[in-house]
Formats: structure tokens, sequence, C-alpha cells
């Protein structure tokens, strides 16, 4: 009887606990992101409604083609509640993503979001890893018209495989999804990851960690 009650006990907290850290829905028709606000929470404080404009509401610009003269080859044009204010407490944000010829949008994650990918133009190699210990790969090319999801926290990238530039048109399920670049975050860190650790983890010697460390 009392390990019946424990579990029943158990059961009903973890119930609870999921539903706190669920994202509660909008108590009101918007709440404009105030970047000004001094107020620390888990989102961006409201602007007075009465003060919202049109402008609160849009962005302009993902006609243009980002600048993709860079190590990678590809350039990602963010709409977060960042660039677009009114996005705020609607769980939503979107992104273009430029390639130039053999470009990539290297390995990361959004800690916070699924991503949906459309192709507007050329043709994409695009995967995604599954978490320990299964690693495995998922991975499709992708032409214009095709669509592929990214489920959230998980390890993705997209290549241009095509012969000719490609862009693409991403939807995320966050105002705020966040991007992790696995090189980045790891070689580019700030102090820096010890090389023991990395060498450690990736098998290989110091000076391979260091050199690779240099680049970042």
């Amino acid at each position: 009887m009392a390990t019946s009650i424990f579990f029943s006990s158990l059961l009903a907290l973890c119930f609870t606990i999921a539903v706190i850290a669920t994202d509660p829905s909008s108590l009101q028709d918007f709440c404009i992101a105030n970047s000004s606000s001094p107020v620390i929470l888990n989102g961006l404080a409201c602007k007075d409604p009465k003060l919202a404009e049109a402008d609160d509401f849009s962005f302009s610009g993902l006609n243009i083609a980002g600048n993709t003269s860079n190590a990678v080859g590809s350039r990602v044009t963010p709409v977060t509640v960042t660039q677009l204010p009114g996005l705020n407490t609607l769980g939503i944000s979107m992104a273009r993503v430029d390639f130039a010829l053999g470009g990539v949008n290297p390995p990361h994650l959004h800690p916070r979001a699924s991503e949906i990918l459309a192709v507007l133009r050329g043709h994409l190699e695009v995967g995604f890893v599954t978490s320990n210990p299964e690693n495995r790969l998922i991975t499709k090319i992708l032409q214009k018209g095709d669509v592929f999801v990214f489920p959230v926290g998980l390890i993705h990238f997209q290549r241009n495989v095509g012969q000719r530039n490609a862009v693409a048109l991403a939807a995320l399920s966050s105002q705020n999804p966040g991007v992790i670049t696995i090189a980045n975050a790891l070689f580019g860190s700030n102090p820096a990851i010890s090389s023991d650790i990395l060498t450690k983890a990736f098998q290989t010697d110091s000076k391979t960690v260091n050199d690779i460390q240099s680049k970042f």
C-alpha cells in the first residue's frame, strides 16, 4: 500500500512539473517586446499595448540575399523577437539561409525550438543526428519546394550540393530559439575549454586541438 501511494505521489509530482514547465498561453492579444525595460524575466517585458504600431509587427529584408563571403559559405538572416518585437510571447520565429556554392550551415542545434526548413532555390543536403547512444544520422537531399523538419535540441546541418547558390526559409517554434554552433562552442568558447578535455573527447593530440582552437 505504501509503495502504491509513493508511486502515485511521484506520478502526480512529475505531471505537475510537466504542466509548470509548459509555456503558458497568452493572456492578451499581444505583448510587443520592450527591450529597454529594466525588468528581468523569462522572455521580454511588454510595451504598453496602447502604443502599438504596425511596425512592431513587421520586418523588411528577407528578400535581400545574405553575404556568404565567409569561412563556411552561408549566412543566416534571423527574424526572432530581437528583430521583430511583435513576436514576443507568440512562440514562433523564422530565418532566411543563403548558401554559396558548396556552402555549409555547420552542425548546430536550437535548444528551445524545432525547425522546419523549406528550400526556395537550389539543392541542399540536410540532416540531423539522434541522441546517444544511437547517434543515427538521418539525411536527405532536398530540391526546390522540399521541406524537412529538425526536432528540437538535435544537432543538424545543411550543405549546398547544387550547381548554383541556394536559398532556404526556416520557421522555428520559439520567439528566441537560440543557436549553438558545435565547432564554435567547443573550440571557440571564452574562456577556452582545456585542450586536455578536448584531446580526450576527440581522441586526438593537443597540437591538433590547439590548431583548431586558433581558427576560432
